[in-house]
């Protein structure tokens, strides 16, 4: 068992120390099995990294290590740097939303400060030969919150309105809302703009590919 980090900076350290290894070579270590693939599996590089770095929240929805304040976030990317898919933040309410507000929202206690680990995660590249690259520490700019407060109340005001349904990808400059499901059968409650209860897939938070690019050519210097 990792013991849990005491401080940001020995965080930053056993992060770093990461760099530059596959991911077979960090399972390895922990006598971890890594999947042939990851449909099943889709959160195991996350899981990995959790693991390896002391991260003790588990499924409680808390920063990953809510002694620091500090959430994990893999990131995978091209070689070039460019990130593969939108990045899961957490899963969206749909009901009580009365009086929520960007403040006291739960993705704006997941986002205050994020550890992000970039992993080279081409489809063609093996997921054990798959390569660690520079962890960075975010926090949101004042322009970077201002857009993603923004996000949250259109989508939540839809939400709220009954329009759910007619959310898609489009909706949001950096932030977006989209079914968030282990199977089709999984099903929570909305309200329709009737005020009527319905059964819906369960929506969860995701920040726009465009966005974590800059992150990464801002952090880590790629242009």
């Amino acid at each position: 068992m990792i013991k849990i980090p005491e401080s940001e900076n020995e965080l930053m350290d056993r992060s770093q120390a990461l760099s530059g290894f596959t991911l077979g070579q960090i399972a390895s270590q922990q006598n971890i099995q890594v999947p042939e693939n990851l449909n099943k599996e889709k959160g195991w590089i996350g899981l990995l990294l959790e693991q390896v770095l002391g991260a003790s929240a588990g499924s409680k929805p808390i920063p990953d290590f809510p002694h620091l304040g500090i959430e994990l976030k893999s990131l995978p990317i091209n070689r070039y740097g460019k990130p593969l898919e939108t990045t899961f933040v957490c899963v969206a309410p749909l009901t009580g939303l009365v009086g929520a507000t960007w403040q006291n929202s739960h993705i704006k206690n997941k986002l205050n400060k994020v550890l992000w680990v970039p992993v080279i995660s081409e489809r063609e590249i093996p997921i054990a030969e798959r390569i660690v690259g520079t962890p960075f520490l975010w926090s949101p700019s004042e322009d970077e919150e201002h857009l993603l407060s923004q996000d949250w109340q259109e989508l939540t005001d839809m939400i709220v309105l009954g329009e759910v349904e007619n959310i898609h990808g489009k909706h949001g400059q950096v932030l977006q809302l989209r079914p968030k499901a282990a199977n089709s059968q999984a099903k929570t409650k909305a309200f329709n703009k009737n005020g009527k209860p319905f059964m819906t897939l369960p929506r969860g938070f995701y920040l726009k590919t465009a966005f974590t690019h800059q992150l990464i050519k801002r952090f880590l210097r790629i242009n």
